[in-house]
């Protein structure tokens, strides 16, 4: 990687703009996708599956029997391994109920606050040459305790027209049975559109490639809502002396795999450090499968110098990382200092691929810069919260002349003449 010696605070904004492909004719292509399907329903997506997945469908809808199946295609420590990342997230998940007490603002006035779930969201898992079984877990997990009424989920087929099977297998250990053979922007435009086969959900949840996440930012303009902007994955490491190599480069290297667009930073206060994690990122590359997609971020990555953790954490903060790794043994005395990150992963034995799968925290994150302003997926994003407020005859008489006076003020008479009938109602009993 790249190496950058203690850049002044006036460039920092330049080395965190994330890496940009060029997609001068993906808004087009998008566009026509989410019209077609937005028209002709089904038979587009059938159309589309053949020409973007290699798919002939005869059923856009996974059948029950597949779904039933599909845990004897999968290996026992696997399926041991998915139940203890269950457990885990459904435990951290649970922990975010929110009880309202109701308030007296006012003698007579009482306010609260109710969780409502969404009533219908659809999940879009990415499939392909990483099908992202555990995404299943993160997004169904949350939507299943929230209490949503219909949860639908919607995966790329592979070329026979099937689902992998361990994607079906954790869909159904979470309670989804809805369940679509349809990817990219196609997917998102029959959860946002509805089609004959597929229900239309208010919210969509869920990672893609460049085409599902310009269908998530086409779509909200219709009235769909999405949870968070997407980009490619990313993650910042902040290593000082007392971290080991080994592990920051393999951290670096497991987001490095996911995308050629993805992107990974390395900031340390020690140029030995620096050196010794890209001794090991040459050493540990050449024994991955996805090398070559490896490299191809590599090359979009970097690494800074300073001169403390301070000024560490406050590029970090610019950053605002999708994934912020502290590798020290002190890192504990940093968490205060973390204002921007989708999530945070506390000293040396916390590596990201703890939260990507099994510590029980939520891997649907903010990206792009937008941890500055976004959180990641979590019980809250099922929920809508809906405030209630009750007046008695007192509260109305305690708070009724300042609305009037108030509503006046704005010349908003039929506000004022709302509270006055009734404050003259309670004048003539």
């Amino acid at each position: 990687m790249k190496k950058i010696e203690e850049p002044k605070p006036i460039d920092w904004d330049a080395l965190c703009a994330r890496p940009t492909l060029d997609n001068s004719e993906l808004t087009g292509i998008v566009e026509a996708i989410l019209e077609e399907v937005q028209k002709n329903g089904d038979r587009a997506l059938q159309k589309l599956a053949e020409k973007y997945d290699g798919a002939r469908l005869n059923d856009i809808q996974v059948c029950t029997e597949e779904i039933s199946k599909a845990g004897s295609f999968v290996d026992s420590d696997l399926k041991k391994a998915i139940e203890l990342a269950k457990a885990n997230i459904e435990q951290f998940h649970s922990s975010q109920r929110e009880d309202f007490i109701p308030v007296e603002t006012a003698p007579g006035v009482l306010c609260w606050r109710k969780n409502k779930a969404i009533q219908k969201v659809g999940l879009y898992i990415p499939g392909g040459s990483a099908p992202l079984f555990s995404t299943v877990l993160m997004l169904g997990i949350p939507a299943k305790i929230a209490g949503c009424e219909e949860v639908i989920m919607c995966t790329p087929p592979r070329e026979d027209g099937t689902i992998d099977p361990v994607i079906l297998y954790t869909a159904g250990l979470v309670g989804i049975t809805k369940i679509f053979k349809i990817g990219g922007a196609q997917a998102v435009a029959a959860m946002a559109f509805g089609t004959e086969s597929v229900p239309r959900v208010y919210k969509i949840f869920g990672p893609g490639n460049q085409f599902v996440t310009k269908a998530k930012e086409l779509i909200q303009q219709t009235g769909t809502a999405i949870d968070m902007p997407a980009g490619p994955s990313e993650v910042l490491v902040v290593a000082d002396e007392t971290c080991d190599p080994a592990f920051v480069a393999a951290d670096l290297l497991s987001q490095a795999e996911h995308g050629a667009d993805s992107q990974v930073i390395l900031v340390s206060t020690s140029e030995d450090i620096i050196d010794k994690v890209n001794q090991e990122i040459d050493r540990q590359l050449d024994l991955l499968p996805r090398k070559s997609i490896a490299e191809k971020a590599l090359q979009k990555s970097f690494s800074i110098r300073f001169d403390s953790m301070k000024k560490c954490l406050e590029f970090s903060n610019c950053y605002a990382p999708e994934h912020l790794i502290i590798a020290s043994e002190k890192a504990e005395n940093f968490i205060n200092d973390v204002q921007n990150a989708g999530s945070v992963f506390v000293g040396n034995f916390s590596c990201e691929s703890a939260g990507d799968y099994a510590s029980g925290t939520n891997h649907t994150l903010p990206t792009n810069g937008y941890a500055r302003n976004y959180s990641g997926v979590s019980l809250d994003s099922f929920l809508r919260k809906i405030t209630f407020q009750q007046l008695s005859s007192e509260g109305i008489q305690n708070i009724g002349p300042a609305i009037e006076r108030m509503a006046e003020a704005e010349q908003l008479f039929a506000h004022k003449n709302a509270v006055t009938l009734r404050l003259k109602s309670l004048t003539n009993v």
